[in-house]
């Protein structure tokens, strides 16, 4: 992905609350257009806060959010999907007592163009072949690992140019989150869908997106390219489990991040 590729999503110092509790303050980051793009953070810290106010799930307080040009600030869910942004929530949230095929429909609900959906339905299917053994199958009977596949299958019939990504390896075991991370990737490479991905496994994170957020008590303390951020100390103490020795061969630790 080029440098110099547009913004596709602008975020200018988004503010949101659950009541009186500020989850996300001053937050300030963007998005080129055919990127990965990943926010790190500790569980509680703001992240799924962040995609919850892009996508219209929750109202900011202040601030503005920007997609492909355009001011989406507190729209309508239904409306931020028809302009080409798609959310995958935490969780998967599939609907269990309807069928893989018609989850997978239930991703085009904002498309006025219906025809394609068939062909749309067929092509999410071809990175998850295991959905297309499962069609007829209630989508609560799958296993995690197959829900998060179906979640991710029903962004793409949505037909989005961007997609966030929330928490895609929670509750999965190691192999599986390789094998969707793997995908995911085909799917940014492949189809040049834009990622905005928020997870807890740094690691994985890191190693996919192209740039990074370190978002702490819902403040972005460090922002770079990934390659940079795998490198720096805090990063790879706090978030990828690496301690420096010390001289004794003892574990040092910081008194303090030296972002604060």
């Amino acid at each position: 992905m080029s440098q110099g590729a547009e913004e596709i999503l602008v975020l200018s110092n988004v503010e949101s609350a659950y009541g009186p509790i500020k989850a996300i303050r001053g937050v300030s980051l963007k998005v080129r257009q055919g990127e990965i793009a990943t926010v790190l953070g500790s569980n509680g810290a703001g992240k799924s806060t962040i995609l919850k106010t892009i996508s219209g799930i929750i109202d900011p307080n202040r601030g503005s959010i920007h997609f492909r040009g355009e001011n989406i600030t507190a729209k309508d869910p239904a409306d931020v999907v028809r302009r080409g942004l798609s959310h995958v929530p935490e969780g998967r949230e599939v609907f269990p007592l309807l069928s893989v095929h018609d989850n997978l429909l239930m991703g085009a609900y904002t498309r006025s163009d219906r025809d394609a959906v068939a062909r749309d339905i067929e092509a999410a299917m071809t990175y998850f072949p295991i959905l297309r053994e499962r069609e007829r199958q209630d989508a609560g009977l799958l296993s995690g690992g197959q829900q998060q596949m179906l979640a991710i299958a029903r962004a793409l019939v949505a037909s989005p140019q961007m997609i966030l990504l929330d928490e895609p390896s929670l509750g999965l075991s190691p192999k599986l989150t390789k094998e969707i991370f793997e995908i995911v990737v085909r799917i940014n490479r492949e189809r040049g869908t834009t990622i905005l991905l928020v997870e807890q496994n740094a690691n994985m994170a890191l190693n996919v997106a192209d740039y990074g957020y370190v978002l702490e008590n819902g403040r972005i303390v460090m922002e770079d390219r990934c390659a940079v951020l795998r490198e720096k100390e805090d990063v790879k103490e706090f978030y990828l489990g690496m301690k420096e020795e010390g001289v004794r061969g003892e574990r040092r630790w910081k008194k303090k991040k030296t972002w604060r």
